[in-house]
C-alpha cells in the first residue's frame, strides 16, 4: 500500500450547483503541481484514481475534467474511462493542426465530451468548435468583453463557456451577464487535496487475475493474456502444466493452450494460489499459509460432508480469501470491491453468515485452536474430531507440497 494525493476543484453553474470537478495530479500534501512531465502526471493520475481506485467516487458521481496533452491522447488514455464520467480537457496546443483535428474527431465519434482548455478567442480554433462541448477561458489572460462578438457563433455550435480563475462575486455576476455558463476559481472552491491509499500495481494485477477466475464460463484467453504480462507467472503456468499427471505427452505451444490444457478446475486453483503467493510478503507469510490451509480444509469438508454439497464450488475460494484483508492491509469490504464474487462468498467473508460463513468459522477456529462456536458447529453438521483432524493434516500437507 502507498499514499496517493489528488486535488480536485469544483466547476459550478450560475446557481452554484456543482457540474463536475477538474482532477489535478499531486505528489504530496503541497497543493501545487509537481515539477514533472505532464505525460507522467496524467499516467499517474489515471493509475491512482481510475485503475486502482474509483474516479466516480472521487468526483461524487459528477463529471471528471482531466487534462490530456497530445501524447496522452495518441496513447488513447481517455478510452480507459467511461465516456459518461469524463470530460477530455485538451491542452498544451498553441495552434490547431490536421493531426489535432483528427484526434478531436476520433474522441467525438466515440461519444466523449471535449473541453478546449486555454482558449484564447482566436479564430484559428473555429474548425474544432463542431466537436467541442466546453471552452475554458482564463480570466487572468482574457478580457471577457472581447467575447460579445463571438457569442452567436458559440451558440450555433452549442458550446458552453467555462470561466477559469474567477476570484470575486462581482466578477462572477459580470461574467454571467456576458454569457458564461460555468465558473471555476478560488472564489468558489480552492483545490482540495484528497489523500488516499491504493494497492501497488503488481497487487492490482494479481487481484485482476483472481477476478477473472470468478467469471463463468472462465475465459482462458483472458487469463493467459494477464499471465503473459509477467515472466514469472508465465513460467509458473508452464511448470504447472508439466506437473499435471495425465499419462499423455503434450507439446505446449502457447500460454492459451497451457491454460486450456489444465482445465477449468485446475486452472482456477493454480491462478488463485499463484496470485495469493504474489500478494504475500514476509510480514504476512503466516497469514497466507493459514489461508491456503483454510481453503483446502473447507474444500475437503465440502466435498466429503453431504451437508455442504451445495457450496462445493465456493469453499476453496472463500478459504483462500479469508486472510486477504490481513495480507493487503485493507478492509475486506474494500478488497471485495475489486472482485466480482457471488453474494454467498461476500456474506461469508464479511459477516461470517450463511452455510459458507459457518464452514469458514468452523475451519478457521479449528486451525487457530480458538473460538466459542467450534463445538456447536461440529455438532450441527455432525463432524467428528477425528474426521476434522484427518482432513486438517491432509490440508496442511497439501499446503507444504506447494513449496511457495
Amino acid at each position: 500500500m502507498y499514499n496517493t494525493y489528488t486535488a480536485r476543484q469544483a466547476i459550478f453553474d450560475h446557481k452554484k450547483n456543482v457540474i463536475g470537478y477538474e482532477i489535478l495530479f499531486r505528489d504530496s500534501t503541497d497543493n501545487q503541481f509537481p515539477d514533472i512531465d505532464l505525460d507522467i502526471a496524467t499516467s499517474k493520475l489515471i493509475i491512482q484514481n481510475h485503475l486502482l481506485d474509483d474516479i466516480t467516487s472521487l468526483c461524487l458521481d459528477k463529471k471528471a475534467f482531466i487534462n490530456f496533452n497530445e501524447q496522452s491522447l495518441i496513447n488513447k488514455f481517455p478510452l480507459m474511462f467511461n465516456k459518461s464520467n469524463l470530460v477530455i480537457e485538451v491542452m498544451g496546443y498553441q495552434s490547431t493542426s490536421s493531426r489535432l483535428l483528427k484526434i478531436i474527431e476520433f474522441y467525438y465519434s466515440k461519444g466523449y465530451e471535449i473541453a478546449l482548455s486555454e482558449y484564447d478567442l482566436n479564430e484559428k480554433w473555429d474548425e474544432l468548435l463542431p466537436f467541442v462541448t466546453y471552452l475554458k477561458i482564463d480570466m487572468e489572460k482574457t478580457n471577457a468583453k472581447r467575447l460579445f462578438p463571438l457569442l452567436d457563433k458559440f451558440k450555433s455550435f452549442d458550446v458552453k463557456l467555462v470561466a477559469e480563475k474567477v476570484e470575486t462575486r462581482y466578477q462572477q455576476q459580470s461574467l454571467a451577464e456576458i454569457g458564461f455558463n460555468y465558473y471555476q476559481g478560488f472564489f468558489y472552491h480552492e483545490p482540495e487535496i484528497i489523500k488516499g491509499q491504493v494497492i501497488a500495481p503488481i497487487k492490482t494485477q494479481m487481484l485482476q487475475l483472481m477476478s477473472e477466475t470468478f467469471n463463468a464460463p472462465i475465459n482462458f484467453n483472458k487469463i493467459a493474456e494477464i499471465i503473459s504480462h509477467d515472466v514469472n507467472l508465465s513460467i509458473s503456468l508452464l511448470k504447472m502444466v508439466n506437473n499435471v499427471s495425465t499419462g499423455i505427452s503434450v507439446e505446449i505451444h502457447s500460454l492459451n493452450q497451457a491454460a486450456a490444457y489444465l482445465g477449468e478446475d485446475k486452472l482456477k486453483q493454480f491462478v488463485l494460489i499463484l496470485a495469493l503467493s504474489q500478494l504475500t510478503s514476509e510480514k504476512n507469510d503466516e497469514a497466507a499459509k493459514q489461508a491456503l490451509i483454510t481453503a483446502k480444509l473447507m474444500s475437503l469438508i465440502a466435498i466429503r460432508q453431504p451437508a455442504f454439497n451445495g457450496i462445493n464450488d465456493f469453499a476453496f475460494v472463500t478459504g483462500l480469501l479469508s486472510s486477504i484483508d490481513v495480507i493487503l492491509g485493507m478492509p475486506i469490504e474494500d478488497v471485495i470491491s475489486y472482485l466480482p464474487m457471488d453474494d454467498r462468498i461476500n456474506q461469508a467473508l464479511i459477516e461470517h453468515k450463511g452455510q459458507l460463513g459457518e464452514l469458514l468459522v468452523l475451519c478457521s477456529d479449528y486451525i487457530v485452536g480458538t473460538g466459542d462456536n467450534l463445538q456447536q458447529l461440529m455438532q450441527s453438521y455432525d463432524i467428528s474430531s477425528e474426521f476434522l483432524h484427518t482432513e486438517f493434516v491432509q490440508a496442511s500437507n497439501w499446503c507444504k507440497s506447494l513449496n511457495l
